[in-house]
């Protein structure tokens, strides 16, 4: 991708975040509970709402980051 690209994915990073997750805390929140999955996940340790809001939130970072390449 050109530097214009990855300009423009960066610039527009923080109002993806605040579309999805409302703020940078809310999307941390859920990441932070993402990384708490890893290490507790059992079945019935979380609500599967929790988990899926994780996975989301992953996916939404993991897509930019790959974009920004």
């Amino acid at each position: 991708m050109n530097e214009n690209g990855t300009d423009k994915l960066v610039n527009d990073f923080p109002s993806k975040i605040r579309d999805a997750y409302g703020t940078n805390k809310n999307l941390a929140k859920i990441l932070d509970q993402g990384i708490e999955m890893l290490f507790y996940l059992e079945e019935d340790a979380f609500e599967r709402k929790q988990v899926q809001n994780v996975v989301a939130a992953l996916r939404d970072v993991a897509v930019v980051l790959r974009q920004s390449e």
